[in-house]
């Protein structure tokens, strides 16, 4: 049985209401505007010290001092002036760069055009656009950049310098620091695709980086001397095994490191191994409860959401232990750690064990054997019939540049190979399999709309893995507190584990999600459905309610949106505080009212 309900008053009793749904609002961050940061300069030509009139540095000279950490369009500033043969002169000259703010500043003096953002998350399909296949050649493997029509160095340059400054807009845009954003297009390069110029970032920021003395001289030292005190400034702290932490508060941490491997407090079949956790007496009170998010989100999101939720430390897993695709997640509960059983079967976790019939196709330069974590849009046509020309117009094998650039595609976008130079998109069923949801189970949706709300789904086995402990707690079954529902990875969790739910409350504003979940309880399940549309509703009285109704939760779980903390989402990540990720607080705010009053009924 299933029951909409609008919270509209504090009684007891659930008014049925099929008015219109309310809609979270798109975030109305603006575009940061930085005008006064550095953008392309036009410089003079020199003739001197091997430069010929008109000529520009080459790529290996360039990269020799890039590699020790300054700046691009700074090398470049400083070889134009110096010359390409005296190399202790243009270090000289980039160290003096480096002290002084001023000359750094003075290296590119245009102003950057602030650009207009798009909002709508279906324009992400179409990213595509930004690449053309079909100028690709073996130049571009050599680390060479085609020439310009005219010929002229300083077009060159300028160009060069204009496109940087845009990749470094677009990452300030997204919220990053503009010196991080000069970091990974250092690392990485300027033709890298933006989602992995945003994952470089990621790991940066997670993973401490130590500087390689060996490739400094002691010319360099004060460089060096400024690399490691920033170095020591950015320390993060934990990152070590689980197993051997301290008590865990989340309080004066900014950020939280992500364990490698990232297994949690442990995987199936792993040996068993003391957990040292500490949870708070009050988080022990009933009910049980899960909270699910993005583990790579913005900078001390993570110490935030831990210091909210009883300050527990978090438990961060990357599906691909449980299923063939990523996804990388991290959880806070206080569910036991021993004991836990996986579903059966036992999902496969590579891409061929799941689908066989791409292995025929499937090129020996695709290294791939698990895919990236699912998103909420696919590639579109037009991107998947670029890659078929540039493949049927390349070599066989293709060059080492093509290889690159579709190999980028396919990682981004999880593309198949589905015959000779041909692939293709993930369908839902796909999506559904891997995930581990029923065949069918997002049918009656949109191919559009069932994307998406698989991409912003629970992955199933890795979430039953974690509750199965509660099976032997509950013979009799469970009344449960759904937030965030989606499409019920929750439930279909619990429903595969074998745990009776006499109640769902399912909160979730979405109307094709709420359809998907309840056509799935009619057809599964002989318990009651209650269903909310808004989170922010569900008031202290209204929960006091609830629980005299229900007779209180066993289970809360959900996870709040990660629309803004999620690195995919350029346009408005913008942290906890963001439009819809601030829904969080909704969950802290319900947990901390269920907690209250299920002590006071106690």
């Amino acid at each position: 049985m299933a029951v909409i309900v609008d919270l509209v008053s504090d009684d007891d009793v659930f008014e049925l209401d099929e008015g219109n749904d309310g809609q979270v609002g798109v975030s109305s961050y603006p575009a940061r505007r930085n005008a006064d940061a550095p953008g392309p300069s036009r410089l003079v030509r020199q003739d001197a010290d091997g430069m010929a009139n008109g000529a520009t540095p080459s790529a290996s000279l360039v990269g020799m001092y890039v590699e020790m950490g300054f700046l691009k369009e700074m090398v470049l500033k400083a070889i134009k002036e110096i010359g390409k043969r005296d190399e202790s002169a243009v270090l000289s000259l980039l160290l003096a760069y480096t002290e002084d703010d001023d000359s750094v500043g003075s290296c590119s003096t245009s102003r950057r055009i602030p650009q207009r953002v798009e909002d709508d998350d279906d324009d992400d399909d179409e990213e595509d656009d930004d690449f053309d296949f079909e100028d690709w050649d073996d130049d571009v493997d050599a680390g060479q950049r085609d020439p310009h029509s005219d010929g002229s160095g300083d077009e060159e340059f300028l160009q060069e310098m204009s496109q940087l400054d845009k990749q470094i807009k677009s990452l300030v845009d997204m919220g990053f620091p503009e010196d991080e954003a000069n970091r990974a297009l250092r690392r990485c390069g300027l033709d890298t695709p933006m989602h992995v110029l945003v994952d470089s970032i990621y790991a940066s920021q997670h993973d401490h980086e130590v500087m390689d003395e060996n490739r400094f001289s002691s010319c360099v030292g004060r460089k060096k001397a400024r690399f490691t005190e920033d170095s020591k400034k950015r320390k993060r702290y934990g990152g070590g095994a689980h197993g051997s932490q301290p008590p865990w508060d989340g309080g004066h941490e900014e950020s939280i490191s992500l364990p490698k491997p990232m297994v949690g407090f442990g995987l199936p079949g792993d040996r068993p191994r003391s957990v040292g956790r500490w949870l708070p007496a009050h988080s022990m009170r009933a009910p049980f409860f899960y909270y699910e998010n993005v583990a790579l989100a913005t900078k001390g999101a993570w110490a935030e959401i831990s210091r909210s939720i009883y300050g527990i430390e978090p438990e961060f897993v990357d599906s691909k232990y449980f299923c063939a695709a990523l996804r990388k997640r991290g959880y806070i509960h206080n569910l036991p750690t021993e004991g836990r059983s996986v579903l059966r079967p036992i999902p496969p976790k590579t891409i061929f064990e799941a689908f066989p019939q791409y292995e025929t196709w499937w090129p020996s330069w695709d290294q791939r054997r698990q895919l990236n974590c699912l998103q909420t849009c696919m590639a579109s046509a037009k991107l998947t019939e670029r890659i078929h020309r540039a493949l049927a117009n390349s070599t066989d094998p293709p060059t080492q540049a093509v290889q690159k650039r579709v190999l980028e595609e396919c990682r981004k976008w999880n593309l198949v190979w589905i015959g000779k130079n041909e692939v293709a998109a993930l369908d839902s069923l796909e999506m559904e399999f891997l995930l581990g949801y029923p065949r069918d189970h997002t049918r009656g949706a949109s191919k559009k709309k069932r994307d998406k709300c698989l991409g912003n789904s629970f992955q199933v086995d890795t979430v039953a893995f974690h509750l199965s402990v509660l099976k032997d707690r509950f013979p009799c079954g469970m009344n449960v507190l759904s937030l965030f529902s989606g499409i019920g990875g929750a439930e279909v969790a619990l429903h595969k584990l074998g745990i009776r739910m006499k109640t769902v409350v399912s909160v979730e504003i979405c109307e094709a999600s709420r359809n998907i979940l309840r056509t799935w309880w009619d057809q599964t399940q002989d318990g009651t459905l209650i269903e909310f549309r808004d989170v922010q509703s569900l008031t202290h009285e209204n929960i006091a309610s609830l629980i005299r109704q229900l007779g209180g939760f066993d289970l809360v779980i959900g996870g709040s949106p990660c629309n803004n903390l999620a690195g995919s989402n350029r346009h408005h990540r913008v942290g906890l505080e963001g439009d819809q990720s601030v829904l969080f607080r909704d969950y802290v705010r319900i947990l901390n009212s269920i907690k209250s009053i299920m002590a006071n009924v106690g």
